[in-house]
Formats: structure tokens, C-alpha cells, sequence
């Protein structure tokens, strides 16, 4: 065969259950015209969404590859996928832990060779085609049939594409226009040798210049399809799954545990905790990026949760809990004994900072904006979870909702206990849970 050829493969999976129902779906385009090649799509039985998801990835490439099976290594595909996952991983950025992913992985590498293929993370909204085909397939499930092309109109529901080629290959390209009977043809052909099915297993503006208001992260965060987050004009929401950390020896006692002091550890209560939201976010199958304090309750939290997804770990200082000063290790009745007139003051001004050189609220405030805004333009349209403490989780918060800075004192929030804050492209925020602890009942 003569010249190159590029196609452009979407792939999506999904799971009513994670681990649950699942299905996955893929379709192959003309990058010259947006026009369908091939689709595929297939109900799997009980497994997670980043096996459905690799799945979708591996019926894809092998769609690719028998459209234009004497293509050899002429033939060029670029992948576009909302699953951050997948993506990182297939790319060789994240390395893959989960023992169920790597022989998915495995698979979906050896389909053609690893320099014909590239990987390009996507919005969800953008993946509608693949999703579409994705929800027929596990409909189809559930009605105790398999998904037929013939059947399907996920085509006729997609968006208008603008699609990005692969990147530029030596030669002229190749001709991917191929005929509908020709791409159901070799699309058949490939799932007749397919291997067999595994076993079940929130756009963000660009920082203003130094002084300006930024949108508070909060003000930037949804859950899409509900709310502001259905709304087309404001882009995929980034939102901030916020998680405080669990228990440690001073939790029980309502002891100041800042910055400045011990650094505890976990007790065995907030292991178990940790283990709890590990298992909790595990099922969901949401979280795509983990973002943690640099201190060790929240590192040990964060570790839990990352183990069971799969997942790796960013640090972020900004995130540490406020510097108690003389404060550290006290329950508040042996600071009002010691230090009066110096905790009526920081009760009363979010400026005043605790004994012996702590920081004001002002200052915790301002640190963790900041630390808000480098996130939420890191993680464009992505769910984040962030594993911090009581004052960061407050203040993002209260700055969410435009709220004073004595709201701090008027909130509860447990330990392990998940809160939610979603931020929009035009600078708007929606708190969407607080001090949510079902998960370790």
C-alpha cells in the first residue's frame, strides 16, 4: 500500500455501578472530514469504568487496523479519549499500578505499533459519539441483547467535529474514505477476532496580574448535567472533591493541629476512615486527579484513595492547614485560659493571627486562593480531589459562596468527611455538598 494513512479513533466506557453494568463504545473518523468510518460497541457484564474504558481504547485500535489492514506501519492513529486515565497511561506519563489495568494496557498496545498511535485527553462533551455508543451498548444489556451497528444513532446525535489529525507523517495521505459497507464489513471482521472479555472486575481564565480578583476555585467548579454545569456556554466545570483528612490522636480532643506543630500521623480510626473514602471514591469512579497537603495526616489519606485508584499524587503547599502559633496541641478551653485577649482578638478579626507568630486567617485565606487558582487551570473540566484540613475546606468554601469571614466559625466539618465545590468558566462557583460523611457509616 502506498501513502499514509490517518484516521482519528474516540473511545469511551462506562459502568452503571463502577463496578456494574458496563459497556463500552469507539468509532473511527475521517480526520479530513469528521465523516464515521466504523463504530463498535459491546455490552461486557459487570466491571468498572476503566476496564470499559480500555476496552472502548482496544475495539478502536482494532477497528482502525481492519479498516485498512494491509496499512502496516503506514497507518496512523490519533486517540481521543475523556479518560485522563487511559490517556496519561497509554502515553507513558502515569505509570499503571492497578493490576486489572495493565494487561488491558498490554492489549491495547499490541494492537499496532506504539510509534503509529498517539493520545490526545478530550472534554467529555466533546466524546459524544463514543459515550452515546457506549450508553447503547449496556441499554442493550440490560435488555438482555447485544448492541447492533445497525440499530444504533449514536452518529445522528453527535455534534459537528472538529477534528485534530494525527500528527504530520512523512508522504501524502492515504484515501480513509472508506465505504459504510466496507467499514461494517472489516469492523465485523475484527471483532470476530477480537480476544475474549476480562473478567468483571469541572475552561478556566487565565490568572489576572498580581492584585486583580481571580474567581475563587469554588466559583469555577460543577457536576456536569445538573445545573450550571448543563449549561453549553460555560464550558466543562472543574470541580474540587475536597476530603479532610482522618482521624489522628488529637482529632478526638478538638486539639489545634496546624501547620506549626507535630505533624501527627494517622490513628487507627483515621486509617480505617481513609480506607473508607478509598473504597467510597473507588465506586463512584470519578476522581481523575489527586491533589494533596504536604502534611503527613493528609499525605497518609491521600495514599489510601491514590492505591485504590490507580492514581498518583501531586503535593501542593498552598493546602497545608493554618500555623497555630502557641496554639498547637491546645484544646480551645486551654487557650482562652492562656491566652484570653489574644483568642477574643483572632476571634474577632480574621486578621489577627494566633500567638507567637501564627498565621491570621487573612493569610490562610490569600495562600489558599492561590492554591484554588493553579489548580482549577491545571485541571480544566476535571474532577480533583483534594485531601486537606478544616480551615482550607471552610475557606474554599466561604469564598464560594461570598460569605464573611466569621462563616469560618459556623460550619461543621467532620473528619474524612467529603464537601464539593464546582467552578465555571465565567467565574461563577456552586458548593454542591458539605461535611458529607454517609461514606463511613
Amino acid at each position: 500500500m502506498s501513502g499514509v494513512r490517518q484516521v482519528v479513533v474516540e473511545a469511551d466506557g462506562g459502568s452503571r455501578g463502577n463496578p456494574g453494568p458496563a459497556g463500552y463504545g469507539a468509532v473511527v473518523i475521517d480526520p479530513a472530514t469528521g465523516e464515521p468510518l466504523a463504530e463498535a460497541a459491546e455490552y461486557i457484564g459487570v466491571a468498572t469504568n476503566n476496564v470499559a474504558e480500555y476496552r472502548g481504547l482496544i475495539a478502536g485500535l482494532t477497528a482502525a487496523k481492519a479498516l485498512f489492514p494491509d496499512a502496516g506501519d503506514a497507518l496512523r492513529v490519533h486517540v481521543r479519549m475523556d479518560s485522563k486515565l487511559v490517556v496519561e497511561q497509554m502515553s507513558g506519563r502515569w505509570k499503571i499500578k492497578h493490576p486489572d489495568m495493565k494487561p488491558l494496557a498490554a492489549r491495547a498496545a499490541a494492537v499496532l505499533p506504539p510509534s503509529s498511535v498517539t493520545y490526545e485527553w478530550i472534554p467529555r462533551a466533546q466524546n459524544k459519539h463514543a459515550d452515546r455508543l457506549a450508553n447503547e451498548a449496556m441499554d442493550a444489556g440490560r435488555d438482555g441483547r447485544q448492541w447492533e451497528a445497525s440499530a444504533s444513532t449514536a452518529a445522528l446525535d453527535a455534534p459537528a467535529r472538529t477534528v485534530t489529525a494525527p500528527p504530520p507523517a512523512q508522504g501524502p495521505p492515504g484515501d480513509q474514505a472508506a465505504g459504510a459497507a466496507r467499514a461494517r464489513a472489516a469492523l465485523a471482521s475484527a471483532r470476530g477476532a477480537a480476544a475474549p472479555a476480562d473478567d468483571a472486575l469541572f475552561p478556566v481564565p487565565e490568572p489576572g496580574p498580581p492584585g486583580a480578583r481571580v474567581p475563587t476555585a469554588p466559583e469555577r467548579a460543577g457536576v456536569p448535567g445538573t445545573g450550571w454545569g448543563s449549561a453549553p456556554d460555560l464550558g466543562a466545570p472543574a470541580t474540587l472533591v475536597l476530603l479532610r483528612h482522618g482521624e489522628t490522636a488529637l482529632t478526638p480532643e478538638k486539639r489545634f493541629s496546624g501547620s506549626g506543630g507535630t505533624d501527627p500521623e494517622l490513628s487507627a480510626t483515621g486509617r480505617g476512615q481513609a480506607e473508607r473514602a478509598a473504597g467510597h471514591f473507588a465506586a463512584l469512579g470519578a476522581v481523575q486527579e489527586i491533589v494533596s497537603s504536604p502534611l503527613r495526616r493528609c499525605r497518609e489519606t491521600a495514599a489510601a484513595v491514590a492505591d485504590r485508584l490507580g492514581l498518583d499524587v501531586r503535593i501542593d503547599e498552598g493546602l497545608r492547614e493554618t500555623d497555630f502559633g502557641a496554639w498547637e496541641g491546645l484544646t480551645f478551653g486551654e487557650v482562652r485560659e492562656r491566652y484570653a485577649d489574644d483568642l477574643t482578638a483572632w476571634l474577632a478579626s480574621p486578621d489577627t493571627a494566633p500567638t507567637g507568630g501564627g498565621e491570621s486567617f487573612a493569610e490562610v485565606a490569600e495562600r489558599v486562593a492561590a492554591a484554588r487558582d493553579r489548580i482549577v487551570a491545571r485541571y480544566t473540566g476535571r474532577t480533583v480531589l483534594l485531601v486537606t484540613h478544616v480551615t482550607p475546606i471552610k475557606t474554599l468554601v466561604r469564598l464560594a459562596l461570598g460569605a464573611p469571614p466569621e462563616a469560618l466559625f459556623r460550619m461543621e466539618l467532620s473528619a474524612a468527611s467529603i464537601s464539593a465545590v464546582a467552578y465555571y468558566g465565567d467565574g461563577n462557583a456552586s458548593v454542591r455538598v458539605l461535611n458529607d460523611t454517609s461514606h463511613l457509616r
